[in-house]
């Protein structure tokens, strides 16, 4: 790169935060110039974290459409666990065996924790701002049959520190009218100005929710931080930074959407209608992942329903099965993960080398009711079904220690036999990529666990 070259990048680097903390990413989504100019703000911030860490590029996520076949991902089960030894859950970093529920909070909890948030999802950092709710509208429906209200929210984020920046958190509930003390699920995803309109014959997840008489939640993801590398000197991160960049400890989108899922149950906790000791938190995809995160870290949360939800989420960085931690930390993905994960899908590392793995945040579960869900394999195997499975497996035997049942059996059950008797659960559907046909299975199960226990 010549003098004027270096120059020039030099500037768009010092440039683009300002230029992101004037929403300019919110501006225009369909539009080609602004498109490109997304990608411009991702790419520095990109680069920027590269050079923090000293990484000129990490290695290639694998290329499901790509015309050479050795980038393809590998779905061969002989060839899918190329690191046989995975983390011990129970034996701390000192070496010593956790023999009992006390040594585990006291020591072996902490250490775990730790681990995740300097490597892999990041620090909330402790200057995180208060959030405000306000009910914006409140209207009572019918929802098929059963009179309802439902709740529109809006969680202000403090921002007087760095006025520039706004965050609004979107949310609502829906819940039967005359409800009290009620169990609440709440779900990552869209959030419907109008969640009693369903279209077909097939009930909706919150219908299902309300035909028990619990309470049905929503919380838009992007509300608090934008799905994108664009968006990360926006947003809860982007405030608490005040629209510098992120730093290689600091929390991604992942960490990031639990804390709002927290900020949620603040607010749950202050309503008599809802019993805020009895709340699950479910996602799909990327939202699977954030669930599984949310809970980990927030022990507030009863019940996780974690659906399809792959590498970063209950699928273990040391299988070579679909996505790879090359995917994760590519440019695409980097936003929802901490900056340091990126450094072990670089040379000289590997994943063998990340000192933690996914059936250790399942565990960070324990005793709380989680339930990993997964859907067939000609739909869901890019996520690595197995993969999340034996993740489960692994984390069984800190359920156990702490006296609740796990899966019971490291032998994969097949199709639609769940593992079911446990706080910790495992069921694949026959559908593909989504949550929808283990929804009655986790509403049972939850009945089960919690609402009933």
């Amino acid at each position: 790169m010549n003098i004027v070259r270096k120059i020039q990048y030099a500037l768009l680097i010092a440039a683009i935060p300002a230029f992101a903390n004037a929403q300019f990413f919110m501006m225009g989504g369909g539009n080609r110039a602004n498109q490109d100019s997304l990608r411009q703000i991702a790419a520095a911030d990109y680069r920027n974290m590269l050079d923090q860490l000293g990484i000129q590029a990490p290695r290639e996520g694998r290329q499901p459409n790509s015309k050479d076949e050795s980038k393809h991902p590998n779905y061969d089960e002989l060839t899918a666990n190329p690191y046989p030894f995975y983390p011990e859950a129970l034996v701390t970093n000192s070496g010593k065996k956790v023999k009992n529920a006390s040594m585990w909070y006291k020591q072996r909890r902490p250490e775990i924790v730790q681990m995740f948030e300097d490597e892999v999802y990041g620090h909330i950092p402790e200057n995180v701002p208060s959030v405000t709710w306000t009910v914006t509208n409140e209207e009572k429906k019918d929802f098929k049959g059963t009179p309802v209200v439902v709740r529109t929210l809006r969680g202000t984020a403090d921002n007087s520190s760095y006025p520039a920046i706004k965050v609004e958190i979107q949310a609502n509930i829906v819940y039967p009218e005359n409800a009290k003390n009620v169990p609440v699920v709440i779900e990552f995803g869209f959030v419907q100005a109008d969640p009693t309109q369903t279209r077909g014959n097939q009930a909706s997840w919150q219908q299902m929710v309300i035909e028990r008489g619990w309470a049905a939640a929503s919380i838009n993801p992007s509300s608090i931080q934008a799905d994108a590398g664009s968006g990360l000197t926006n947003g809860i991160i982007g405030l608490c930074n005040k629209g510098g960049y992120r730093k290689p400890t600091d929390w991604g989108s992942l960490r990031a959407w639990g804390w709002g899922a927290s900020r949620l149950i603040d607010y749950i906790e202050g309503c008599s209608e809802f019993d805020a000791t009895k709340t699950a938190i479910e996602g799909v995809s990327r939202y699977g992942k954030a669930a599984l995160v949310a809970m980990a870290f927030e022990e507030r949360i009863a019940a996780g329903f974690i659906a399809s939800s792959g590498k970063s989420g209950a699928a273990g960085w040391r299988r070579d099965c679909g996505e790879s931690i090359g995917n994760i930390v590519s440019n695409e993905e980097y936003h929802w993960v901490a900056g340091n994960l990126i450094k072990y899908g670089a040379e000289p590392l590997c994943e063998n080398d990340i000192p933690v793995d996914q059936h250790e945040l399942i565990a960070l579960c324990a005793p709380r009711a989680c339930f990993i869900s997964t859907g067939s394999w000609a739909g869901d195997k890019w996520q690595d079904v197995v993969g999340s499975f034996i993740s489960a497996s692994k984390a069984s035997e800190v359920y156990e220690l702490l006296g609740e049942k796990g899966l019971g059996t490291e032998l994969f059950p097949g199709m639609d036999a769940g593992l079911m008797e446990g706080r910790l659960a495992y069921r694949q559907h026959h559908g593909g990529h989504e949550a929808g046909p283990n929804w009655p299975i986790f509403l049972d199960w939850f009945d089960r666990m919690v609402v009933n226990d």
